[in-house]
């Protein structure tokens, strides 16, 4: 009778290879890429990850190494982001097209107007994508800032869009969204702190203009997930019912409560539960429709942002996931507000959603070329042990030796007990730094074989699970998490991470990935996985003189905006491509990276004055013998050359 049974069914995928050929369907499978993909990724035959810009099983595609190739006889190198135009596009499309749906189904009579929250990603390029793309829809933008205000105003030309002020606004913030009401934009001012609403009846008055006001609502209820106080009665901004109440008062006093035309909320960004999300709908209804009663005209329902993408394909109410999809996200939040409002009697208003993560997030693409790797060594062991071994390194060896499936957890026990006494022996000199090696080299052979044999097993011990990140390969990528992927870094936000060709070859390397950056954290060590998160990801061995080149996907939002100059390493190259109904596609704009000398601007540095200084440091080389004036020539040119160069690795 068996002490340990074990089937193919319960094996993870990246170990069935010994059971059958591997094949494009598993690493399908072991990425999860038609899980997190939304239809927009997937892989082809060839083993190439592909891009579908309208969506799974709509129209054409393209493998994202042809495009790599493209950028390449180019001139760019890596990293990359990638952003796809058409799928910005699609995203909007399908958030419209899903509210249009589920208010005809349902017979809502009010309109669907979302808006784009620009501090989700700020820059110039996909602003205007968002701003064209979704004209046909009366797609506006939200603002938290003056800069963001101007932005905003330079890009958006449809006025039947909203355009929603939100932040602290002083007199210039306030002027400035009056002036827009002036040129035609439908501009509202959400009142986020008590004080501000005189400011605004001021500037009106100075200017003659009268202002369209909101409210931003303190809800009693909050969502779970990375951002759950951005909601909740102790949230940062917003006023208690108490104090919009009070609001109101005021406007009647002043005859101006007609102004007071649209009700806000913020649920917080990436909220996994529809239940959440239901319920704050409800609450805001029901704050709605009591301002409807107090006499105030109102038309708007801005239900904030919350709208999450489901980054590990899990489909649950797990941080990086979601349990619902879009087409019931709009239908609750429809149906929600009707059963509120029809109650109390009162009309449909316009819904306005900002939605800005699930807007941008599949946009972008980060790509990167993997530089090196730093595997754990475990050398070749002896036949015979030197004389003077220690008695912990002949205990290791056969701890080794005496390896079966049925000890695992002992051998393991044992095998960390003695490697810890050697290194103890050596810190205080009784034994030499040749025995270390070679009681290292037993102990590494040990967690190898355990780490293979602990795949056999159906249920593995609990501290077995984890041995697999000590033997996990290192693999260096091109990229800075701090630039490129912050909230990686910050919050422990999974991206998925998968290599882009080579799909019909086993991955056979456990890996970590580290970046280029001099810091321990600069490195990715958790990865989405069926049941949630695992600590290595499969990668394939590097071949010579082969690029090996990896994706990270769903980084449209808050990567570009909150990334910062760890190490001065700058922004990557950008490239956007279109994808065109036959197949083809083409570059519409390219952004170059930026340049050591840009960067150093960026920190106060003058590169003119840094080249002076070093040209006089050279000179005086060439003065006491160091350069020949020939040498401090190129040293010159070298450092010209180096001020004009990327600030990442360049082949």
């Amino acid at each position: 009778f068996p002490l340990f049974t074990v089937s193919e069914e319960v094996l993870p995928v990246a170990t069935k290879h010994t059971l059958q050929q591997w094949s494009v369907e598993d690493s399908t499978e072991l990425y999860g890429i038609r899980n997190w993909g939304a239809g927009y990724f997937n892989v082809s035959a060839a083993g190439e990850v592909t891009i579908s810009p309208m969506g799974e099983g709509k129209g054409p595609q393209v493998g994202i190494p042809e495009i790599i190739r493209g950028m390449r006889e180019r001139g760019y190198d890596m990293p990359v982001l990638l952003r796809v135009e058409n799928i910005l596009d699609s995203q909007i499309s399908f958030l419209h097209e899903s509210f249009r749906n589920a208010i005809k189904k349902l017979d809502y009579k009010g309109e669907y107007r979302g808006v784009f929250p620009i501090k989700v990603n700020q820059q110039q390029q996909v602003v205007e994508k968002i701003a064209q793309f979704g004209t046909r829809f009366h797609h506006g933008l939200e603002v938290g800032s003056k800069a963001e205000l101007i932005a905003a105003v330079s890009q958006l030309s449809d006025t039947q869009a909203c355009l929603i002020c939100n932040g602290y606004k002083d007199e210039e913030f306030i002027d400035l969204g009056l002036h827009a009401l002036r040129m035609g934009f439908n501009c509202f001012f959400v009142v986020e702190m008590p004080g501000e609403l005189d400011l605004i009846l001021e500037r009106g008055e100075a200017l003659g203009v009268k202002p369209s006001i909101g409210v931003r609502a303190k809800l009693s209820v909050k969502a779970g997930g990375h951002w759950t106080d951005s909601g909740g009665e102790r949230s940062t901004f917003g006023l208690t019912p108490a104090q919009i109440v009070d609001v109101v008062d005021r406007l009647r006093e002043r005859d101006m409560l007609d102004c007071f035309r649209l009700l806000h909320y913020h649920l917080g960004s990436q909220v996994p539960n529809i239940r959440d999300i239901r319920t704050a709908v409800m609450e805001g209804s029901r704050l709605y429709a009591g301002l409807v009663q107090e006499g105030a005209p109102m038309g708007y329902l801005d239900l904030g942002g919350g709208l999450a993408v489901d980054y590990d394909g899990s489909h649950t109410n797990f941080v990086s996931s979601r349990n619902y999809n879009l087409d019931e996200y709009c239908a609750d939040g429809v149906e929600a507000i009707m059963t509120i409002l029809d109650e109390q009697g009162v009309p449909h208003p316009h819904i306005v959603t900002e939605s800005g993560r699930a807007t941008v997030a599949y946009y972008s693409i980060l790509l990167f070329n993997i530089l090196d790797v730093s595997a754990v060594e475990f050398g070749s062991l002896p036949d015979q042990l030197p004389e003077d071994a220690p008695e912990s390194v002949r205990n290791l060896r056969e701890v080794l030796h005496s390896l079966t499936l049925r000890n695992l957890q002992e051998c393991y026990n044992d095998a960390i007990y003695y490697r810890d006494e050697i290194r103890q022996l050596f810190i205080t000199g009784r034994v030499t730094l040749r025995q270390r090696t070679l009681g290292e080299r037993f102990y590494w052979a040990i967690m190898g074989r355990i780490a293979e044999e602990k795949t056999k097993l159906k249920h593995v011990p609990r501290d077995l699970a984890d041995i697999d990140v000590g033997l996990a390969d290192i693999y260096y990528g091109n990229f800075s998490v701090f630039q490129s992927l912050p909230d990686s870094w910050a919050i422990d936000q999974l991206f998925p991470v998968m290599p882009v060709h080579r799909l019909s070859e086993f991955p056979s390397q456990q890996c970590i990935l580290s970046d280029i950056t001099c810091d321990s954290d600069g490195r990715i060590d958790h990865f989405i996985d069926p049941q949630g998160m695992k600590s290595t990801l499969n990668l394939h061995p590097l071949r010579d003189g082969e690029e090996y080149y990896l994706g990270v996907f769903l980084v449209g939002a808050y990567q570009e905006t909150l990334g910062d100059l760890h190490n001065l390493l700058g922004d990557t190259n950008v490239v956007s491509v279109r994808i065109n109904d036959d197949g083809s596609y083409e570059f519409v704009r390219e952004i170059r990276g930026d340049t050591v000398s840009d960067i150093l601007g960026y920190v106060e540095y003058d590169p003119r004055r840094i080249l002076e200084e070093i040209r006089t440091t050279a000179e005086t080389a060439v003065r006491q013998g160091r350069l020949t004036p020939s040498e401090r020539f190129s040293v010159m040119q070298a450092f010209e050359d180096g001020l004009r160069g990327y600030t990442y690795f360049e082949r």
